[in-house]
């Protein structure tokens, strides 16, 4: 049987977490010490999002914990472990916390990425206005911009569509300003309105 056969079959074609139904996804939860099903979850975007930090953590989402940080599954377990850290400002995933038992084994699982020691601070790309950027949005430049190395004199109000975000700098995005690639810092832009 497929692993996501496995897991449909396991979660009841449900988000193992918060249980929801909507676009369910296979989850890795890193670094996998035996890749098998035990280490995989299926879970739904809003989960993903804000296990990954791309989305805002909603604390109010992840009430849930309560009940899925029992689960016999080890990867559940990981994913529950690290996401009350991540929440522990909030009372109630103190006090999960501190009742929940890991194994040595599966504990050192959890600790392995380094989760566990940031806060609920997820770093987002926003424009100058504080508006969420994404892969693929149009934005406006709010300041004439020098390339650097080139002549190319970016001018205020140029458009530059489907833009791309830069992984590692949420400070920078990439677009297409005259048929040449740019880095164009996400201060100077404003996103277009549909």
């Amino acid at each position: 049987m497929k692993l996501e056969d496995q897991l449909r079959q396991r979660s009841g074609n449900q988000c193992e977490l918060c249980k929801s139904g909507d676009l369910l996804k296979i989850y890795e939860v890193t670094p996998q010490p035996h890749s098998n099903v035990d280490d995989t979850i299926l879970i739904c975007d809003t989960c993903r999002a804000q296990i990954e930090k791309k989305a805002e953590l909603d604390n109010n989402h992840w009430t849930f914990l309560s009940e899925t940080m029992w689960s016999e599954i080890p990867g559940i377990q990981v994913v529950s472990w690290r996401m009350l850290n991540r929440l522990k400002k909030e009372s109630w995933a103190m006090e999960n916390l501190d009742m929940m038992y890991l194994t040595d084994e599966i504990l050192a699982w959890a600790k392995a990425t380094g989760d566990h020691d940031n806060d609920d601070a997820v770093e987002l790309h926003k424009d100058s206005n504080g508006a969420l950027l994404q892969n693929g949005d149009t934005v406006i430049l709010t300041k004439s911009l020098d390339v650097k190395g080139s002549t190319l004199n970016a001018k205020m109000g140029t458009v530059v569509k489907n833009i791309r975000l830069v992984e590692d700098n949420t400070e920078q995005i990439e677009g297409k300003i005259e048929g040449q690639v740019i880095v164009i810092l996400t201060k100077y832009v404003r996103k277009q309105n549909a």
